[in-house]
């Protein structure tokens, strides 16, 4: 409801594949503690053409598209013609998860698939998570989105990052590895036969703090930006650039 504006009577339509965490929060659990109509979505976005997603947005009536960047991608090296043939009037907020959205990518969905008109949210979080931490909505009313950027924690959500030497980094402009500070609803509370790894992975590294295994960066305006994985970073004259920022430049 607050991050992707659900209302009575839309129909949610996330196409993640409902084995994966997305699928499971955002297919099954989300929607229908919501009382929402959920779409389930099956095989690929390409078959048998690439203008299926557009097809069952028009077919259903879809309210809300969530899905993932490699699928945006993917759809890219087709004609516009395949979006365009089909209405997609009944849009009025697109999603975007899975991994950092890189900006061609980001204007493409908002532009040529929202017609420039639905906000396009794109939001981080992961399998451990349970759902949504970092989200440009909810906001104030009009509050701006910036393209290719997770921004604003949601509710109870305490992002910190943390410099190399596990000091938690104060202030606008600064970049380091990405923990939450305190616990919310939803977080992973162990490994399956293994509570040792379980502490260990995301607990260790930053005492007192969950550690999501992924860098970020806070802006000059206090927005949180994914870098990618923090065990992917190639190192350059001392500067850290991670996937993210690497993809978005190819």
């Amino acid at each position: 409801m607050y991050v992707f504006d659900y209302r009575d009577g839309d129909v949610f339509g996330c196409v993640a594949d409902v084995g994966w965490i997305t699928g499971h929060s955002y297919v099954v659990y989300g929607p229908l503690c919501n009382g929402a109509t959920t779409v389930l979505f099956e095989s690929t976005p390409v078959y048998p053409n690439p203008g299926r997603y557009w097809e069952m947005v028009q077919r259903l009536r879809i309210s809300q598209f969530y899905g993932a960047p490699t699928a945006l991608r993917l759809l890219l090296k087709y004609d516009e013609s395949w979006v365009k043939k089909y209405d997609r009037s009944s849009l009025r907020t697109l999603g975007s998860v899975g991994e950092p959205i890189n900006h061609e990518a980001w204007l493409w969905f908002y532009s040529v698939v929202g017609e420039g008109r639905c906000p396009l949210v794109d939001t981080w979080w992961q399998t451990e998570t349970g759902g949504v931490c970092i989200a440009p909505r909810p906001a104030e009313e009009g509050a701006p989105i910036v393209p290719a950027m997770a921004m604003r924690p949601f509710f109870g959500i305490r992002p910190v990052l943390m410099g190399e030497k596990g000091e938690p980094l104060s202030g606008n402009s600064v970049s380091g590895a990405l923990c939450i500070s305190q616990p919310w609803p939803g977080m992973a509370r162990s490994i399956y036969r293994d509570h040792q790894r379980f502490i260990d992975a995301y607990f260790k590294p930053y005492p007192g703090n969950y550690f999501t295994g992924d860098g970020a960066l806070r802006s000059e305006e206090g927005y949180y930006q994914i870098t990618g994985r923090m065990d992917d970073v190639i190192n350059v004259s001392g500067h850290r650039l991670g996937t993210a920022e690497i993809e978005d430049a190819l």
